[in-house]
């Protein structure tokens, strides 16, 4: 019911199938609007039976628009159309008569034996004499007479491709044993690109696709289907010349199948875009892999520097940078196996927090509790927050003992800022201290990073009734520099 407002969902009584079926047809109906060159505009009758409300509108990519207001939720009370009044007490669908101007026809759309909404089309009627034209209107007819025995869009398909062709992608018309009646221009340079020489013409289309694959062993049975114009569904032809994708609709009237239409779509470059972004995407990945190692390379060099310093003060400063650059190398990681530039951020902080969990100077064995969610992140907010945690979580645990309590991380996102607090139960801060006025760099850089870099806050309080707590609001994407 998603194309459905809340008021016309007040103001009609429609079964869930019912409703369903609709939101099937407005999935499809771009294919009826683009060959009948027209507007279509879906009405919906209210349950009281006073008038129509206009549920949906699409627009005709094949021709220039003839009800260029948007109708979307206008009612219409009865009466005032008397076509749509017609329609809904005789299940028949009303032809406008006008061979010039503006022509209105109005068809039902059957399910289950009732009208449960119908279509009003808006053509065009003048300039209409061209073979491709009248191909597609007489298309559109037969489409129009399926919807109002209830048979499209049909209810099962044999295959689904990513990427369906429109009516102006290409257009094959197959008689009933599956030749071909018409090829529109579009779809002939299709099957050219495929390596096809011979006219597609009066041509059988399935032995013509069978012949193109080029592929040894049986042919899929979707294919034979789908290019036999047999069954509704689309599926992809691909024999190393080109790319093509087909859908077809079979055609029916009084349950009986009398021809298809099969759409055709050159993907060749869209494939190729496709297989270049994914070969960019795992050379990003790639990168990020190699940058990740790296950075261990650096820390675990950074480690064994540290065991050999003389002085206690080498040794803690390096292990603080041994820290930092671990924090940057989990971010790596994380984007060495998430396709784009997104970070899963409850994945860094875990690691982040079992980075510090297991540092020397945790000697008390503080317990870090996790609470909330990150969410997914932007690399470049992802990166200065992972080192700002870690600088607060191993400020937490310093400078919180001799407490034993659980250190806290709790997180929260809404209105595009994401706000981190760490809490620990120490001595706390001493009355009138100011935190930052400290020649420590661990909270010089938190700021520089959260304030500077992120453009967010950073507050460091007393927490009640001990303890210290830290408060990060950063936005979720980066204010662009002027």
């Amino acid at each position: 019911m998603s194309f459905l407002s809340e008021e016309i969902q007040n103001k009609i009584e429609l079964e869930t199938d019912e409703l369903n079926h609709l939101q099937e047809l407005l999935t499809d109906w771009n294919l009826i609007s683009d060959l009948s060159l027209s507007d279509l505009i879906l009405w919906i009758p209210t349950w009281t039976g006073k008038g129509f409300y206009a549920a949906a509108q699409i627009r005709p990519s094949t021709s220039p628009t003839n009800v260029p207001e948007d109708l979307v939720g206008e009612f219409i009370s009865s009466g005032r159309r008397n076509d749509l009044d017609k329609v809904l007490a005789t299940k028949r669908k009303i032809i406008d008569s006008t061979t010039s101007g503006l022509r209105i026809d109005a068809i039902p759309v059957i399910f289950k034996n009732k009208v449960i909404a119908i279509i009003s089309r808006h053509t065009n009627a003048d300039g209409r004499g061209g073979l491709l034209e009248q191909v597609y209107l007489t298309a559109a007819n037969d489409l129009m007479d399926m919807v109002a025995e209830g048979k499209f869009p049909p209810p099962e398909e044999v295959s689904k491709t990513s990427k369906a062709p429109r009516v102006g992608d290409g257009l094959l018309k197959l008689d009933k044993s599956g030749l071909v009646e018409y090829v529109s221009p579009n779809a002939s340079s299709a099957f050219r690109r495929m390596g096809l020489a011979a006219d597609l013409l009066n041509q059988d289309l399935a032995k013509i696709v069978s012949k193109l694959q080029h592929k040894p062993g049986p042919i899929d049975e979707a294919v034979m289907l789908v290019s036999s114009g047999r069954a509704s569904g689309e599926v992809e032809i691909d024999n190393g010349k080109s790319i093509i994708t087909l859908r077809a609709v079979p055609l029916v009237k009084n349950d009986e199948r009398f021809g298809a239409l099969v759409l055709v779509r050159d993907v060749a470059d869209l494939r190729r875009r496709e297989k270049a972004l994914l070969t960019k995407d795992a050379t990003i990945r790639e990168v990020h892999h190699r940058v990740k190692n790296n950075l261990q390379t650096v820390a675990a060099l950074l480690r064994l520097q540290s065991r050999r310093a003389d002085s206690q003060e080498t040794k803690d400063a390096l292990a603080e940078a041994q820290r930092r650059v671990s924090a940057i190398a989990v971010v790596h990681e994380a984007l060495s196996r998430s396709p784009g530039e997104i970070v899963p951020f409850d994945e860094v902080i875990k690691q982040v927090i079992e980075l510090v969990s297991v540092n020397p100077e945790n000697s008390l064995n503080v317990e870090i509790k996790q609470s909330g969610s990150f969410g997914d992140l932007p690399a470049e907010i992802a990166t200065p927050l992972a080192m700002a945690v870690v600088e607060l979580l191993q400020n937490a645990i310093e400078h919180g003992m001799p407490s034993t309590n659980p250190v806290e991380v709790i997180s929260e996102k809404s209105g595009g800022k994401i706000r981190i607090e760490i809490v620990d139960s120490g001595p706390g801060i001493k009355e009138g201290v100011d935190v930052f006025d400290t020649a420590q760099l661990g909270l010089q850089i938190v700021r520089t990073l959260i304030v500077d870099e992120l453009g967010g806050e950073l507050k460091v309080t007393a927490n009640v009734p001990s303890g210290v707590r830290a408060e990060i609001i950063a936005p979720i994407v980066k204010k662009k520099e002027n």
